[in-house]
């Protein structure tokens, strides 16, 4: 089977993960992120590689209200170096996992440990919002890709985590997995990842994947325990707001 490469991972996550609106202007991909966070608010070079003007893009983003934040790609060293010549600072590295849906999707979660819901109920927005993961990243939800499911977690009887995963040209990814606090180290993130890749695997997914900041060293150890490898990387550069 081949091997899907690291822009196919990026554009898996602007469908399943999606910007409120995205514009190009000068060379420049713009995204309204209306609130909902980095991945949906970053601008990107069009064609990747190239270094359209700086200033075009911080003048979009102010016109939408948004601080000027870029993502940086593969292959995108001359951008970033742009960047860091302008005062911009790297924020948050993050690295994409992927496997063949087998691999994850080998067994099933346990009976009544995870299970499939969508829309999410009420309990699993509750667990949502005490991960941070507040109304406008619940949005950023609903208007992902179809196919797409929320994964509830349950561990002894008690609610234990969420998360929300999406299928976009045969590849499944992962966002917003929070495990509750209570319910941390006991396998409870393993078995809704492994609902997550059976519930994709039904749905014609032929491999499962995952981004994560390089700074969470609990997911990262969790996601090369279940031989997913690392297939690339993309940060941020910000632009510091002036006292």
């Amino acid at each position: 089977m081949s091997q899907p490469d690291v822009f196919a991972l990026y554009d898996v996550c602007e469908n399943t993960w999606p910007a409120k609106a995205v514009t190009e202007e000068n060379g420049w991909s713009i995204r309204d992120g209306a609130g909902g966070g980095q991945r949906v608010s970053a601008a990107t070079a069009v064609n990747p590689g190239e270094v359209p003007d700086i200033a075009e893009a911080e003048a979009a983003m102010d016109a939408l209200g948004q601080n000027p934040l870029f993502m940086i790609r593969e292959g995108e060293d001359a951008l970033d170096q742009a960047l860091e010549t302008r005062g911009y600072k790297v924020k948050d590295p993050v690295t994409l996992w992927l496997a063949e849906i087998d691999e994850i999707a080998s067994e099933d979660a346990p009976r009544m440990s995870a299970f499939t819901v969508w829309p999410p109920v009420g309990i699993m927005e509750e667990l949502w919002v005490e991960g941070g993961i507040g109304p406008a990243r619940l949005d950023v939800m609903h208007r992902g890709c179809d196919p797409k499911t929320g994964i509830f977690g349950r561990t002894n009887d008690r609610p234990a985590g969420v998360a929300y995963v999406g299928i976009h040209n045969g590849i499944a990814m992962l966002h917003a997995l929070e495990v509750t606090p209570s319910q941390r180290r006991n396998g409870s993130a393993g078995r809704i990842l492994r609902k997550a890749a059976t519930w994709a695997k039904h749905h014609g997914a032929k491999h499962f994947s995952v981004i994560v900041t390089q700074e969470n060293q609990g997911a990262n150890a969790l996601y090369s325990s279940l031989n997913m490898r690392s297939v690339g990387q993309y940060h941020y550069r910000v632009k510091p707001v002036e006292a």
